[in-house]
């Protein structure tokens, strides 16, 4: 170790402003693609691509479909993390955003169930699977993009971004939605007005392309690459050394559930006519509208603080803490205050759950070694979202139209998944003081607090000299 770097280590003058600004446009992005399909499936699709006769069983079909993306994830993680970890994090993103503008614009041209009858939901699930199988890709490449690039230190901070820019394309979905879903004649809507905000997808693979093609690949891929250090089975290796961390990693992705119950499930539960709860469409897509704009105030001073107080802690308290808050989000809905409602999402989503949704883009990755660090967490991370996705229609299923007690039946669900992935976490070794070519090295030795401490905030120097000078 020298006097003033760490060896080995990306220093502020390489491309992290610029890696993170990539992942965080191209995460924006991409999610807004696979936000929308969630909206259009909580909102319109139990209409038009289902049979019309029990809307019970058009609302469960039409949230398995969002959940069969999910399903897909598993497939594409291992996949694309091998592609990741054998050809590079920048190939890797680029194939995802492909992928994931044309399945999207596709949605958008296809017919409905009066059209073509059971071709419509085929159809319909087979461009939810391609969608599911890029996406798996997308956090686990950016994420590793941007903490390879990420001055040490401040690893937590900019990583976080990769969320911010899913938190923004969610956004961006949700307000696409808002003044067609106000301002369109109902029938209109339900004919084609809901096909714009899929059909503007198209944009996403030509400002994608734009966008990431500028970026270079991260110094520590490029040192593996050369030394020829690069697995030809990655996910083999990252099963056979780091399963422990693969299950702790799948664990903690349950926490999938809060924006499960956030907006889809809670959509359903407030809109869809069986629950007689009949929150006006337009009106309840203000809740996560509102909820994100918070969370992207939100999720850089958490990425930041994870790198003062280390990462296990704000995953833990933002888990358990977003779990308690369902029952009342839940409660909310359910006796029709949709002031009540706001507060609660916005506590829920926008500020608690996101001690854990900032804190993961730089936990997961860290845990696992250059080599093996997409396929690593790509992998464990969908299959555990994967799970989390079916929940809709099980909750749905437990909890039907007309049945008693659905905030607490639910509530108490949310509550025991995310006091699993608290503990998971809470397991985990501390990594926010590890150097980036020990990270994976469960005996790696943390750079002592002290010097930890100097470096921060020579990086953080080092970072409003670059923003003075630029």
């Amino acid at each position: 170790m020298s006097s003033n770097r760490l060896s080995g280590e990306p220093q502020g003058k390489h491309q992290s402003r610029k890696a993170t600004a990539s992942g965080w446009i191209g995460s924006a992005l991409e999610y807004y693609d696979f936000f929308i399909y969630a909206t259009a499936a909580a909102l319109i699709f139990p209409q038009i691509f289902f049979p019309k006769g029990d809307p019970q069983i058009a609302i469960i079909a039409s949230l398995a479909t969002y959940g069969v993306g999910y399903v897909a994830r598993p497939i594409g993680a291992l996949v694309l993390g091998h592609w990741g970890d054998t050809h590079g994090r920048k190939h890797v993103l680029l194939v995802c955003m492909f992928l994931m503008g044309f399945s999207t614009v596709a949605v958008g041209l296809l017919p409905t169930y009066d059209q073509v009858g059971l071709w419509a939901p085929a159809l319909l699930v087979l461009m939810r699977l391609i969608q599911g199988f890029a996406v798996a890709g997308e956090i686990s490449g950016a994420s590793s993009m941007i903490l390879e690039h990420a001055p040490f230190g401040r690893r937590g901070f900019f990583a976080s971004f990769t969320l911010q820019g899913v938190q923004a394309g969610q956004i961006l979905a949700a307000a696409v939605f808002l003044p067609l879903a106000h301002y369109m004649d109902k029938d209109a809507f339900n004919s084609w007005g809901w096909r714009i905000p899929f059909l503007l997808s198209f944009l996403v693979i030509v400002a994608g392309y734009i966008i990431r093609r500028e970026v270079h690949e991260t110094p520590a891929f490029a040192e593996v690459d050369k030394s020829g250090k690069v697995p030809k089975a990655p996910v083999i290796q990252a099963v056979t050394e780091s399963w422990r961390d693969m299950l702790r990693v799948l664990l903690c992705s349950l926490m999938n559930v809060i924006p499960v119950v956030a907006t889809i499930f809670g959509a359903a539960y407030a809109v869809q006519p069986g629950y007689g709860i009949n929150f006006e469409k337009d009106v309840y897509l203000w809740i996560p509208v509102v909820g994100n704009i918070v969370a992207v105030i939100v999720i850089p001073f958490v990425g930041n603080l994870s790198d003062k107080v280390g990462r296990r802690l704000p995953i833990a308290i933002g888990a358990l803490g977003s779990g308690l808050l369902a029952f009342g989000y839940l409660y909310a809905i359910s006796i029709h205050n949709m002031p009540l409602a706001f507060v609660m999402s916005i506590l829920m989503w926008g500020v608690v759950y996101q001690g854990y949704n900032a804190v993961f883009p730089s936990f997961y990755p860290e845990m696992f070694p250059t080599r093996t660090r997409v396929s690593g967490m790509a992998i464990s991370q969908n299959i555990g979202t994967a799970i989390t996705a079916l929940l809709p229609a099980l909750f749905v299923a437990v909890a039907p139209p007309g049945a008693a007690n659905i905030p607490l039946t639910i509530g108490a669900i949310t509550l025991a998944i995310c006091a699993i992935a608290a503990v998971s976490a809470l397991t985990a070794r501390e990594t926010f003081r590890v150097q980036m070519k020990d990270l994976g090295n469960v005996d790696a030795v943390p750079v002592p607090a002290a010097e930890y401490e100097r470096l921060r905030a020579q990086a953080m120097d080092d970072g409003r000299m670059t923003r003075a000078t630029a």
